[in-house]
């Protein structure tokens, strides 16, 4: 572009949103998720302060971020409890009609999950419920948390990390 300003973030979104677009396709294998984690990156884009520094290379600054949010997407989609599971386990323990040991199962199981909860940190806790229940992006938690953007990702990783070991000490007591 030599002595031209350079575009915006979000005008070279707009200028690369084919690219894009397939890259995000071929990286997840469905296009549905490629639109998800395109609008996802064209709302980062768009939240970022331009800085005094140029981006040297627009396109492949625009792909690392969608790479990026990608990655996160995926990660996030694979600790996601579906909401059927959840409300099947709430309807075991408020069933009349499930046996006393089903009942007494899932409810053990709740405990568990609340003292895992409990003997994590405040806030990587806090980061967790904030991200899984409370919807809240990295930054909002950031924010709320008086850390940075990087450490809400460390939390997030620790508390899910101390979940999944929870998680398989549950289904290894239960074989």
């Amino acid at each position: 572009m030599g002595d031209r300003e350079k575009p915006g973030l979000v005008a070279g979104f707009q200028e690369h949103y084919g690219d894009l677009l397939r890259f995000l396709i071929w990286r997840t294998g469905d296009a549905d998720h490629a639109a998800d984690v395109a609008q996802d990156t064209y709302f980062r884009l768009a939240a970022i302060q331009e800085s005094e520094k140029p981006i040297g290379n627009l396109r492949a600054y625009i792909l690392r971020v969608a790479r990026n949010l990608s990655i996160d997407r995926l990660r996030r989609d694979k600790w996601l409890v579906p909401a059927e599971t959840v409300a099947a386990e709430v309807a075991v323990v408020a069933d009349d009609a499930v046996s006393p040991d089903e009942a007494l199962l899932s409810k053990e199981r709740l405990r568990l999950l609340d003292e895992a909860l409990q003997a994590l940190p405040a806030k990587p806790r806090e980061a967790l419920l904030l991200h899984r229940l409370g919807g809240l992006s990295q930054a909002e938690i950031a924010v709320r948390l008086g850390v940075s953007e990087s450490m809400v990702t460390k939390y997030v990783a620790q508390a899910m990390q101390h979940c999944r070991t929870w998680r398989q000490r549950l289904d290894s007591e239960r074989s």
